[in-house]
């Protein structure tokens, strides 16, 4: 009898560790993601994610074998959310800064970003207006450009004003009712915005540096850094990742 109960316990033990290691190998990484920066990451009409950088992890995660869930996450305070284990990367048209690279790691990059002004089609705003005048600046909250343009053209004595919003798209429609006289966002977003019909136009480039673009980690998070790397790398040496940038617009 006591022998039957040992071999009892020892066959549970078994089972336990084998559904342990199976739930360990079948848990869903979380990709905190913008929900309003297309063309790399957005919610689609019927409220599922969608965009470049949702569809290339997809593609990672099939081919590195992980599962991943695409969380949408304020993006001022996703780095924040990223530290405090609440998302488990970022992957979502994150430029790569000084500044984040102090508190994140980053993998290879797979786009160059180029910040532009946007004006209502109708302005005949230039450039050296909107940096010179006394106007109404918009930008995405937490965003590069964001920093930039305090640092390099507020705190130097530019004398627009600046006002912040929680996505691109809420500037955008601060631009066309009027609110606001420019908004400062990349051109792979201006182009997205325009091609969906708004009366926007870009009036050109302010003088931020093009960003690298690139997926950020945790830093102790070796391992998952090097299978985003890895596979990263992987599916920009296929046909689908020029599938993909010709299909969300990216030259």
């Amino acid at each position: 009898m006591k022998n039957g109960l040992r071999c009892l316990v020892v066959v549970l033990m078994a089972v336990m560790v084998i559904s342990g290691g199976a739930f360990a190998a079948e848990k869903t990484l979380i990709n905190g993601i913008d929900a309003n920066y297309p063309p790399y990451s957005f919610i689609d009409k019927t409220g599922k994610p969608d965009g470049l950088d949702v569809m290339a992890v997809n593609w990672i995660a099939k081919e590195m074998g992980f599962k991943v869930k695409h969380q949408p996450t304020e993006w001022a305070a996703i780095i924040p959310s990223l530290k405090a284990k609440k998302i488990d990367f970022i992957a979502s048209g994150m430029s790569v800064t000084p500044e984040r690279k102090e508190q994140v790691n980053f993998t290879v990059s797979y786009y160059q970003t180029v910040m532009v002004l946007v004006a209502k089609d109708i302005s005949a705003l230039t450039v050296d207006q909107a940096i010179n005048g006394n106007l109404k600046w918009g930008v995405q909250r937490g965003t590069s450009e964001a920093k930039w343009i305090e640092d390099n053209l507020l705190k130097k004595g530019k004398a627009f004003k600046l006002q912040q919003y929680d996505s691109a798209p809420l500037a955008m429609e601060d631009i066309l009712n009027g609110r606001i006289d420019v908004a400062a966002v990349s051109t792979t977003s201006a182009e997205e915005f325009m091609l969906k019909g708004m009366a926007i136009r870009i009036i050109g480039k302010y003088g931020q540096p093009d960003d690298e673009t690139a997926y950020a980690v945790r830093k102790e998070d070796t391992e998952l850094y090097n299978k985003l790397n890895d596979g990263l790398k992987k599916l920009m040496a296929t046909p689908y990742w020029q599938e993909l940038k010709h299909q969300y617009g990216l030259r």
